[in-house]
């Protein structure tokens, strides 16, 4: 049977709005997008998050418009035991927070988007991409992926649209588990739901 996978996106629910990590010191990164960006990377040291709108804090959140994912130490363990090999996990002190916070960055970027069974895909202006944007995807509607090329992955990007970060059902499930989300899962197997 066909494993199903799910876009992580944000919730329609409360909750708090936190910015893209930085250096402790309040320093940016010299890559905003380096957390997102799908690749294995050097321990970055001591970071933070700063909160830029109070709310119902949540376990899973995406900070700043990098969608950076920061999720409670509890949800951490979810990936540390499902995902062992598709994640590093650092640990982020998010202002007023006493408890462990941890940025998720996906390590794997597989090919797997299905174009022809995607709703809507719309490619970079092709008469004029950004530099280093050639052939990516600007955005996508009912995207779905070949879930048989995700090459055993529990936790990925997509190649050429990296602001998806998608996970299997098993981690979907054991997520909910723990509950106090501040995202929804959108499904990218099997056939569109009736309009």
């Amino acid at each position: 049977m066909e494993q199903n996978f799910y876009w992580v996106g944000l919730a329609d629910v409360p909750r708090w709005l936190v910015e893209t990590p930085t250096r402790t010191s309040g320093e940016a990164f010299e890559e905003p997008w380096l957390f997102t960006d799908g690749r294995v990377l050097e321990d970055p040291g001591s970071i933070r998050s700063q909160v830029s709108h109070p709310g119902t804090k949540r376990a899973f959140v995406f900070g700043g418009v990098e969608r950076t994912p920061i999720v409670s130490e509890a949800l951490a363990n979810v990936f540390r035991k499902l995902a062992p090999d598709d994640v590093q996990l650092f640990p982020v002190t998010v202002e007023g927070a006493p408890e462990r916070y941890f940025v998720v960055n996906a390590t794997k970027v597989v090919d797997a988007i299905d174009e022809a069974r995607c709703r809507e895909v719309h490619h970079e202006d092709g008469d004029a991409p950004a530099p280093g944007y050639e052939g990516e995807y600007s955005w996508i509607y009912g995207l779905r992926i070949d879930p048989a090329k995700t090459e055993g992955a529990q936790v990925f990007r997509l190649k050429r649209f990296k602001v998806a970060f998608v996970v299997s059902e098993d981690i979907k499930t054991a997520l909910e588990g723990v509950g106090n989300l501040g995202v929804s899962f959108e499904r990218v197997t099997g056939p569109h739901a009736p309009r």
